[in-house]
């Protein structure tokens, strides 16, 4: 594993210095604001620094869910080292390792069996830290790490004691309704690749970063090179699509000062297209009510010099064949005649069994980024990567209540695999 840390004005541009190095498959596995020092701050702004993952060629085909990577990458890699973590890529890598000091007494490696409250109480300790490491508490801490890979060869951990260490990472993430399979594969993973005396915070380190890599790289919404982004949002009835297209539209309206304008294809329900109306309304976007195929011809021709159109579709049960079909055929139009991108739109509190069959139906319509709306209404989260890795779709927003535009963000997997791991 490659990790390498990239510093620019915004995210999204330290993110570009990231992909133009490492490629389009690395990851963003923390964000964090760095303000300048001393009086420097008076006269520059606050830079943010972004610390990314890309898999080397030696992962396994799980891992390689994540798109491919570039086999020529450099070796050069900055460490990676969340508080509270020992990170520990592989046997061979370099790492960065926080001492043991954070475990109770009976809980450090060393010292006797790990006990199941102290044990929970120091996960959700560790995947609750802050991110913040300087470079100079880098170097101490790779200093102190060497010490400490000294000790733990002459003094291997007993091989129960680690067993009830992944066992109760494993429950953890079950209860949290990972799928039992992809967690069996995760921990299997992880007992493959770490040393048998590996401590316990390097084992949630290496399991936190494996999460965040299977996430992968959030995808949003893409500007065209030419013309209008033409956007379709697709789902059931009832998972909060108009509102999502909202949030959305407003954010690349006010925020982002772009040209949008908002179509609705849902001729069934008034409700629908009135809401959205209203919406236009309030920004002062044009709307347009699309029922046939030259109707939507006409709307692209109409506001080719705008850059997005985003258009909302009728709500329904994935199993009406009739409404698919006649959503697949404009689908099919404006990919014929514009850059198109469609977007899956599912209400994470939506059981796992439903998600699925819902997913597998729009399969046959386009391929589809996803939306999870209402993360508000769930305290399960394992539904969402379950989702991820069973369409190997890439994750794109997240919704967390009715308020437009505020609640709605960029999907960021830290904030998830957080919480899969006991973390608030």
């Amino acid at each position: 594993m490659i990790i390498k840390k990239y510093q620019a004005k915004t995210e999204n541009e330290a993110m570009n210095l990231a992909r133009a190095e490492l490629g389009e498959s690395c990851v963003s596995l923390n964000v964090r604001t760095v303000k300048q020092k001393g009086i420097m701050k008076l006269l520059k702004a606050p830079f943010v620094e972004v610390t990314v993952a890309l898999e080397e060629e030696s992962e396994t085909d799980y891992d390689k869910l994540i798109k491919p990577i570039n086999p020529d990458l450099s070796n050069d890699r900055n460490i990676f080292k969340p508080s509270g973590f020992n990170v520990v890529v592989d046997e061979n890598t370099s790492v960065s390792k926080k001492n043991e000091d954070i475990l109770p007494e009976d809980t450090k490696v060393n010292e006797g069996a790990y006990n199941k409250s102290d044990f929970e109480s120091n996960l959700k300790s560790s995947v609750n830290a802050d991110f913040k490491e300087n470079d100079s508490q880098l170097k101490e801490s790779e200093s102190k790490s060497k010490e400490a890979d000294k000790k733990a060869e002459n003094k291997p951990v007993d091989e129960a004691d680690i067993d009830a260490v992944y066992e109760l990472i494993s429950q953890t993430l079950i209860d949290n309704e990972v799928d039992e399979d992809y967690v069996e594969e995760i921990v299997e993973e992880a007992k493959n690749r770490l040393k048998s005396n590996t401590p316990m915070d390097s084992v949630l380190s290496h399991i936190y970063q494996r999460l965040i890599l299977r996430f992968g790289e959030p995808r949003i919404i893409d500007p065209a090179a030419n013309g209008p982004k033409v956007v379709f949002f697709v789902g059931t009835t009832g998972v909060g699509k108009t509102t999502t297209i909202a949030k959305i539209a407003s954010k690349l309206f006010v925020e982002g000062n772009k040209k949008v304008a908002l179509f609705t294809s849902d001729t069934y329900r008034i409700a629908a297209a009135e809401q959205l109306r209203s919406y236009a309304n309030i920004m002062s976007v044009p709307f347009r009510i699309i029922y046939t195929i030259d109707d939507f011809e006409e709307g692209l021709e109409s506001f080719k010099d705008y850059d997005y159109i985003l258009i909302d579709t009728v709500g329904h049960s994935h199993k009406n064949q009739e409404l698919k079909a006649d959503m697949k055929k404009f689908i099919d139009f404006a990919k014929d005649h514009a850059e198109t991108e469609v977007y899956l739109v599912l209400a994470a509190s939506t059981k796992m069994k439903d998600l699925i069959h819902i997913a597998d139906s729009y399969k046959e319509i386009s391929d589809y980024r996803l939306i999870f709306t209402k993360l508000d209404e769930t305290y399960s989260f394992g539904t969402i990567f379950n989702l991820r890795l069973h369409t190997n779709a890439p994750l794109s927003y997240v919704t967390y209540g009715q308020n437009v535009p505020e609640d709605i963000d960029t999907f960021k997997p830290q904030q998830i695999v957080k919480k899969l791991l006991g973390g608030q």
